[in-house]
């Protein structure tokens, strides 16, 4: 009989899981709060309830309460896997700006915004400089009367194309993330920094980031110009509200303000679960692999996408799904629970101490992340065999960009077709963007042809510059060997 499995959220990381589990012959039953689809799918389900049965130290199971037009409806599942992802709570810390019960406009999280019909011909102020931040400027810009956007730290702008146009998710290769973990960081940051105010001064349009903060970066391609022709305006960090106006850190003032939306992020929450468990998930740092929570005496509960990475997140999602649901069967294992909050505990301890830096907050590295995985799955290539074993696809493996093809080439999962998706992927990367075939130009002429015709001009030219460079030389020579006697130059 297949182990059922509680999907609770039909997003990204939820469809995800539901594959994954059906890849397995696990049986899924997705849960979502809304109306759009999902697996097994019981729409404008709420999730109430997600608790350990009695003999749970035996058998793993859970016992999810669920919600459905006022009725409760109660079930047993073998395990279960929460997508509800890092979006679910908005975080709104409207007492950190003093003044703003004094606001008379609209204030709203970015959370509730839908339209940009509603702030047409309105003065908005934004608050917090994130990718949303940067998306709702861009969009807001071109209906409202002026648009402000304000930031703390500043951000690096990325576009979401690189070099020859290509995605720039095309160029995350293994060969690059090699450089990054042996070249001296700050060495590495310089170059960077320098090679993005080269594309856009940073400082001149407001965006540098403010001293002592960490680097934060934003996919936005539209925002400098937005900025450039005055629809966006930068401003530094709220100091304070008033009826109608807002003052900033740098003393300026902006009057007439009609809405401020704040773009602030989201805090995680896990509503359904019963402390100390509830605590513990909101902790990145506590979760082993950022999947499994370390204090269950069985590996039956998984939080799946609650990630940030400088990649694809729904490769990211995919993978832990993979992971967790090959865990849920027995064929993965991980190192017990006691060593598993033992570690967990002592690193958190670390971090209040000031010992070691908390980055549960930072994007994790796409292509290290994608290996921790697939190495707990067996689904990681071997970079040096395959050098070996088959040159021309290793080189694509590790100079090309790293795709999740490589970790259809061995182990769980393998793909026959995952060698040739490898070495055409470029071809269907360009493929969609060539609508308009222009006819090639004749073939230039050969370099022999060139030769003869420029070679007797050009070494002339190259005689005549080399004779004049001798004489002047010799005269230069001659004047300093009349200015000085040879006793004096000895």
């Amino acid at each position: 009989m297949a182990k059922k499995v509680a999907v609770i959220g039909a997003g990204v990381s939820g469809l995800s899981s539901i594959k994954c589990c059906l890849e397995e012959n696990l049986e899924p039953t997705c849960f979502e709060r809304s109306s759009d689809f999902g697996g097994l799918w019981k729409f404008a389900t709420t999730v109430r309830s997600v608790t350990k049965r009695p003999d749970f130290s035996e058998t793993g199971q859970w016992d999810v309460v669920t919600e459905t037009e006022g009725k409760q409806d109660r079930a047993v599942f073998d395990a279960v896997m929460v997508c509800t992802g890092q979006f679910l709570s908005p975080h709104l810390p409207l007492e950190s700006f003093p003044g703003i019960h004094k606001f008379k406009g609209q204030i709203l999280h970015s959370q509730e915004y839908r339209i940009p019909d509603a702030f047409r011909g309105k003065r908005i102020l934004l608050v917090g400089l994130g990718n949303t931040g940067g998306d709702l400027a861009v969009e807001l810009s071109g209906i409202a009367a002026q648009v402000f956007l304000s930031t703390r730290t500043g951000a690096w702008l990325i576009s979401r194309s690189s070099v020859g146009g290509y995605p720039i998710n095309m160029m995350q290769t293994r060969w690059h993330n090699f450089l990054l973990r042996v070249l001296p960081s700050r060495f590495i940051n310089w170059t960077q920094e320098r090679k993005r105010n080269k594309i856009l001064n940073h400082e001149n349009y407001g965006l540098s980031i403010a001293k002592g903060k960490k680097p934060k970066f934003v996919v936005n391609d539209e925002l400098p110009a937005c900025i450039l022709c005055g629809k966006v305006t930068m401003k530094a960090s709220v100091k304070d509200f008033t009826e109608s106006s807002v003052i900033f850190e740098d003393g300026t003032i902006e009057a007439n303000i009609d809405v401020v939306i704040f773009t602030t992020g989201y805090e995680f929450s896990f509503p359904f679960f019963e402390e100390p468990l509830k605590s513990l998930c909101t902790k990145k740092i506590m979760l082993y692999k950022r999947v499994f929570p370390p204090n269950l005496e069985k590996t039956t509960l998984a939080i799946i996408g609650l990630i940030s990475l400088n990649g694809s997140i729904l490769v990211g999602t995919e993978f832990q799904a993979r992971w967790a649901t090959r865990v849920f069967k027995g064929l993965c294992s991980i190192p017990p629970s006691q060593k598993l909050m033992a570690e967990a505990t002592k690193k958190e301890q670390l971090i209040k101490r000031g010992v070691i830096e908390d980055t549960s907050q930072d994007k994790l590295d796409f292509i290290s992340y994608m290996d921790e995985l697939t190495r707990c799955i067996g689904a990681k290539p071997n970079i040096p065999l395959l050098f070996i074993k088959d040159p021309r696809l290793a080189w694509e493996v590790f100079f090309g960009p790293c795709t999740p093809y490589q970790y259809r080439l061995v182990g769980p999962g393998r793909w026959d077709g995952a060698r040739n998706a490898i070495l055409t992927q470029w071809d269907r990367t360009v493929k969609p963007l060539k609508t308009r075939i222009v006819p090639k130009s004749p073939e230039p002429t050969s370099l022999s042809h060139y030769l003869k015709a420029w070679g007797a001009p050009v070494l002339i030219v190259s005689l005549l510059l080399i004779y004049k460079s001798s004489r002047f030389l010799e005269l230069v020579q001659g004047k300093l060997q009349g200015r000085f006697s040879p006793y004096r130059i000895l």
